[in-house]
């Protein structure tokens, strides 16, 4: 592997850690929850709600460390946010109480998303916009290996050791993730001191990303899409622990099995990108996904599918997410360079806070079936599929990106 090769290698892989920070914090923990809720005498469904807090963190802390990493350079805010990733998760595995673990999460996720931000942040400092959704897809190889080692370690680590050890290996993981910032990842934009702290012009930059159509069409597109995504992360450990009674370890290997869906079709996606554009390919992926979900819906209804059935459809509905995330990203981040940290960090927020709001609606829906996660995740892909309807009647996807080369710097 020639020097080019290997530090591309390095890069990759250090900016898809950080941006696997979160999901792997989600999915680790999903196999335990039945045992969070013995432990600390609750209910499951008092035990998600550390899942709805954990995205509620990641979306107002986002908000947080946009305009820090614009104004301080890149690796400054990823040491503090790290840091507070790691002291979280070190109270999380000594939390004695379910809203103990509920607080704490909510302050581990907002330390941890630092790396979410500052990852989609770096790619668009290091790589011009024709190229960004492929370095995406590339990152999702990272990514994806969170939902396909995160259950079934965090099934094994449960049933072994005890749910506390899950956040021990998380804090472990976190410290050599700071590690390697340090040593490995360099500084991609140098600090602005132009750029001002206060509110009202945080608030005024902000307001300019929102302006923007491409920003809005696609952020909100690929956001709600994705908001399909974390209602099964949140539904999943029900379905399919409680109504098919499978074990915590078996758990762990069919949210793996759905995991590969993701991660082959993101690499597909590099691949149709050198015949298609990212908006052709968004609009066929979010068809499958509309039509996937309403028949998941209906299996859910009149209880036709069962395990099997259950598994190919959310394994179909998933894959179109390798599809949707690389090219709204890339189509979202498009148009800035110069405030592209409060651009991802406006992007990411808004990706978790409708990942909080399908979390927190499974929950408050439940009623010992799969309608709750199958219809809102049904809901989620019709909705996304209608915003990107609307935006082509208005033309949005037939205006030319001129502003792609000349904002890349």
């Amino acid at each position: 592997m020639s020097s080019t090769a290997r530090n591309y290698f390095l890069l990759i892989l250090i900016l898809g850690s950080l941006s696997a920070i979160g999901p792997f914090s989600i999915d680790m923990y999903l196999p335990g929850f039945p045992a969070i809720a013995a432990d600390l005498h609750t209910d499951v469904a008092q035990v998600a709600l550390s899942l709805s807090s954990f995205f509620v963190g990641i979306s107002a802390g986002q908000l947080l460390y946009g305009p820090l990493l614009d104004r301080f350079g890149r690796k400054k805010p990823l040491y503090f946010g790290i840091v507070v990733y790691i002291l979280a998760s070190v109270g999380c595995a000594l939390a004695i109480t379910a809203d103990q673990l509920i607080l704490l999460r909510f302050m581990q996720a907002a330390g941890g998303c630092v790396g979410m931000v500052a990852s989609r942040a770096m790619v668009r400092d290091l790589f011009p916009v024709t190229e960004s959704a492929k370095v995406f897809s590339t990152l999702m190889l990272v990514i994806g290996v969170s939902p396909i080692i995160a259950p079934t370690v965090g099934g094994y680590v449960t049933a072994a050791f005890g749910w506390h050890w899950v956040f021990v290996i998380l804090t472990i993981m976190a410290v050599l993730l700071l590690v390697g910032v340090h040593f490995v990842l360099p500084e991609t934009r140098k600090p602005d001191t132009n750029l001002s702290l206060k509110p009202l012009p945080i608030l005024k930059n902000f307001y300019q990303v929102l302006r923007n159509p491409f920003f809005l069409t696609y952020t909100f597109c690929g956001s709600i899409a994705a908001a399909g995504l974390y209602a099964y992360i949140a539904g999943s450990p029900y379905v399919f622990m409680e109504i098919f009674h499978v074990s915590e370890q078996q758990y762990g290997w069919i949210f793996a099995f759905i995991a590969v869906g993701i991660i082959g079709s993101s690499q597909l996606n590099t691949i149709l990108l050198k015949h298609m554009s990212s908006q052709q390919i968004i609009k066929r992926a979010l068809s499958v996904q509309v039509s996937t979900g309403i028949l998941l819906f209906l299996g859910a209804v009149f209880n036709f599918t069962g395990l099997a059935g259950t598994i190919g459809l959310i394994f179909l509905f998933l894959c179109c997410q390798g599809f949707t995330f690389p090219n709204t990203s890339a189509l979202a981040l498009a148009p800035f360079s110069k405030n592209a940290g409060s651009a991802s960090a406006l992007m990411g927020s808004i990706q978790m806070a409708c990942g909080a709001m399908t979390s927190f609606c499974v929950s408050l829906l439940s009623n010992h079936s799969a309608l709750p996660m199958t219809g809102v995740m049904a809901c989620c892909s019709i909705t996304s599929f209608g915003i990107l309807m609307i935006s082509n009647a208005y033309g949005i996807d037939k205006r030319a990106l001129h502003i792609q080369d000349e904002n890349f710097n």
